[in-house]
């Protein structure tokens, strides 16, 4: 007999672990369906073991920097397999937390690899053997969170050992003595600055005209010149024509759009260059979800072109983040659920995060893509060398831009660049959320000393009261 839910979510990252949960909270019987570790690529080969690495090379920084407060160490070694072996146990321990978390609310993790079969009906393998039947579940809703992968780059096939991909850089043996970096968006500026301050030489090569493309210009400006005070050598405007990996170095040309080419010897390339989504497999075509480009079309409400089947996440699309994906799990539920008040994502306003030195957070439009839109505008800009915290703290390099439509006060975008700035993007979130204007934010009263005094200061700028600058 075939087993019956209300709702069977395929995949359990961050957008399918949060439907389930929400799913269950509705007094939906509900089941996940996992083919590897639960917690999805998000907290076992992304945002979590990243971060971990990251907080690693702001430790090597540190210990960099020490003389300006007074203090000097010697001996000091690094072990690049025990951040390593860190980075692993703390997404061993989050992917043990989903666990518990599934059992706590009553939903089902049902192990395999997920194929849809019919309408309403997904078919469940433990293992590749294709003689063995599949399990059938049924289900009044499917969710399809089933994520995405490294984009291959034609010529550059990544082999594990001398071109990485991503969850490759995560699990280095050794440290190597150069890097290339193919791609600029989040994942190619973290690795290269993780690597960076780890001691290896990086170089970025990027085939957009500026690096992190999806960035405001004065924060890519800004993020390109200190990358290069750091000594990472940074091509724009280019891309690997030529790749030819030897014994123990990769040879790569690198083919600028003036026609200038470089020959470039590497310990390790690192390919960075996007995502696809993971659509391949799925039975999708059978029963009529439509794909675009290796994501699958969705309406406002996370449904696809098939009734009853919905996508959320990276496999719906951009912005491929993991908490675009978690408020998705949590709107799509809603909605199939009856709930109320049930508001669509407005894609623009989710905010970016990226968690290199420095840190750079976003959210709406770009100034360019402000102005663009015809609006009257006010933008203001406080530098972070007018913070008292930021001096303080020895991280003064930054600034903060916000952009208002002059005629209705609305908040269209807010730029970041700076120290722990992705910890502070939140709060143009909420005022956004709130529908707070410029003049509303002016009045907010921010705490003496903090970094976030330079957000207020920037709503001032904007304004035309800057009180700091």
């Amino acid at each position: 007999m075939t087993d019956k839910y209300d709702v069977l979510v395929i995949g359990s990252g961050p957008g399918g672990y949060v439907a389930a949960i929400r799913a269950a909270q509705h007094g939906l019987r509900t089941a996940v369906i996992e083919r590897d570790r639960l917690g999805g690529i998000c907290l076992n080969w992304g945002c979590i073991p990243t971060k971990a690495l990251l907080h690693g090379a702001d430790v090597a920084h540190t210990l960099a920097n020490l003389r300006p407060l007074g203090f000097t160490a010697s001996g000091i070694e690094f072990d690049i397999t025990q951040l390593v072996e860190f980075s692993r146990g703390v997404s061993g321990r989050l992917s043990d937390g989903i666990g518990y978390l599934m059992k706590k609310n009553g939903v089902d993790v049902i192990t395999g690899t997920a194929k849809l079969i019919d309408k309403g009906v997904v078919g469940v393998r433990s293992g590749k053997d294709e003689s063995v039947p599949a399990t059938e579940y049924r289900a009044d809703h499917i969710i399809l969170a089933t994520g995405a992968r490294p984009r291959s780059i034609p010529g550059v096939t990544p082999d594990g050992e001398r071109v990485w991909t991503y969850f490759d850089a995560l699990v280095p043996t050794e440290l190597p003595k150069s890097l290339l970096v193919i791609g600029s968006g989040a994942i190619g500026v973290e690795f290269a600055s993780l690597y960076r301050d780890l001691g290896s030489e990086v170089t970025i090569v990027e085939v957009a005209p500026q690096i992190m493309p999806v960035e405001d210009a004065a924060v890519a400006a800004h993020v390109r010149r200190q990358f290069e005070k750091r000594g990472i050598t940074i091509r724009t405007g280019a891309s690997v024509s030529d790749l030819t990996v030897g014994t123990d170095s990769v040879a790569v040309t690198v083919t600028s759009t003036d026609g200038t080419v470089e020959e470039v010897t590497v310990d390790r390339v690192l390919v960075a260059a996007g995502i696809q989504g993971n659509v391949e497999d799925l039975g999708l075509e059978d029963i009529g979800v439509e794909v675009d480009r290796s994501f699958v079309t969705t309406d406002q409400w996370c449904r696809t072109t098939a009734f009853g089947v919905y996508a959320i996440g990276d496999v719906a699309g951009g912005p491929c983040l993991a908490h675009k994906a978690s408020h998705e799990g949590v709107l799509c539920v809603d909605k199939l659920a009856g709930a109320e008040h049930v508001v669509p994502l407005d894609k623009d306003y989710v905010p970016g995060c990226t968690y290199a030195r420095p840190q750079v957070a976003s959210l709406g439009l770009t100034e360019d893509q402000a102005r663009g839109t015809g609006r009257r505008l006010q933008i203001g800009q406080f530098d972070l060398q007018a913070s008292g915290k930021a001096l303080a703290i020895g991280e003064a390099d930054g600034f903060v831009k916000t952009i208002f439509d002059a005629d209705s006060g609305e908040l269209i975008g807010a730029h970041m660049v700076g120290p722990d700035v992705t910890e502070q993007i939140q709060g143009f979130g909420i005022a956004r959320s709130l529908e707070a204007t410029g003049d509303d934010l002016a009045e907010v009263i921010f705490a003496h000393p903090t970094l976030s005094e330079a957000m207020h200061e920037s709503v001032l700028a904007a304004l035309g009261r800057p009180i700091n600058m």
